[in-house]
């Protein structure tokens, strides 16, 4: 069924008024009386009006719309980061278009592309690292970029890290005061700037006291990675009695495989700690501790610099503080 389009000309002609009232009605900041401002919003109401904000803002050169280009949008952290974006997003007055891509660079390229398509203002990259050609194309078309968790040297867009190295640091120093001595990292393949950060610092302090670390990398930063590392790690003649997780995910697995298929009592036989204290490192079956992202930090950084063109500020470096509970012996500390 067919719907009769409804334009501003209609709205003025029912209203009794200009075309120019109409659109002074639907801008905010505009002056209009009260008088025609109700006589507007009546007969836009009657005729079933909506502006289109879409159109308008392409007049000014802006569509309004932000992309968030994604990936794994199914785990626990991504899916929190992009619900907090969006909904601030939102709040801004801003248009959010979700891309969802894998993990490779051929992938986030392409995403990249189609936000040229659809002519978006703004696009703020959660996963893979786009091709310097590429990113430097949306910036020449006028597109605003904003990194999170990646490294590059690609000039232009905003960048959002966090200390990884601090915080790997800080996992060792809590290990050695539970008298842990055998450290082990649990990583995935991904190896994205982020993840490789916190395993190559944690391996960094840890020879600072002295202390080799086994390394171990398999799959995505998933469960299942976690639980086959688990195995592998706890297989051997030496087992750890200390792993850093790249992920909270990962801790899961791998601590089910420690208790479950080896008998290791956490904390009494094996520390833990994860990161990015999601809402299951609370469950009393984990009590993960965790670094957690700064979630709201990283979102009001992303907002601020979109809405607000803050063009000579070009990155944040944010703190991941440690969220203490029960897979470390011993008692806090600060450090």
């Amino acid at each position: 069924m067919n719907k009769t389009f409804v334009s501003a000309d209609d709205v003025a002609k029912r209203a009794g008024v200009s075309r120019s009232a109409v659109s002074r009605t639907f801008t905010p900041g505009a002056s209009v009386s009260e008088e025609t401002r109700q006589r507007v919003m009546q007969a836009a109401e009657a005729l079933g009006y909506h502006v289109n904000q879409l159109a308008r803002g392409l007049m000014r050169s802006e569509s309004g719309i932000v992309c968030l280009v994604v990936s794994e949008m199914d785990t626990p952290y991504r899916a929190r980061l992009v619900r907090a974006l969006t909904h601030e997003l939102q709040l801004a007055g801003k248009i959010s278009m979700l891309i969802n891509t894998d993990r490779s660079d051929g992938s986030v390229d392409t995403a990249l592309r189609q936000t040229l398509h659809y002519r978006a203002d703004a696009s703020i990259l959660l996963s893979g690292l786009p091709d310097k050609a590429i990113t430097k194309l949306c910036l020449d078309s006028g597109q605003r970029i904003v990194l999170i968790n990646r490294d590059d040297e690609i000039e232009g867009p905003f960048r959002i890290n966090l200390d990884d190295g601090v915080a790997a640091r800080v996992a060792v120093s809590a290990f050695l005061r539970a008298g842990c001595r055998r450290l082990a990292f649990a990583n995935s393949a991904v190896g994205t700037p982020s993840l490789m950060a916190r395993e190559q610092g944690f391996v960094a302090a840890a020879r600072d006291f002295g202390l080799d670390v086994t390394v171990v990398r398999h799959g995505n930063t998933v469960y299942e990675s976690g639980r086959t590392i688990g195995r592998t790690l706890f297989s051997g003649l030496e087992p750890p009695d200390a792993v850093f997780c790249v992920n909270d995910l990962m801790a899961f697995g791998l601590m089910d495989a420690a208790r479950h298929e080896f008998g290791r009592r956490i904390p009494d036989d094996l520390c833990v700690v994860g990161f990015d204290d999601i809402e299951q490192s609370g469950w009393s079956s984990y009590a993960l501790t965790t670094f957690t992202q700064p979630v709201d930090e990283i979102v009001r950084n992303s907002i601020a610099w979109l809405v607000n063109g803050d063009a000579s500020s070009r990155s944040a470096f944010l703190h991941a503080p440690l969220i203490w509970r029960k897979t470390i012996r011993g008692t806090r500390r600060n450090g």
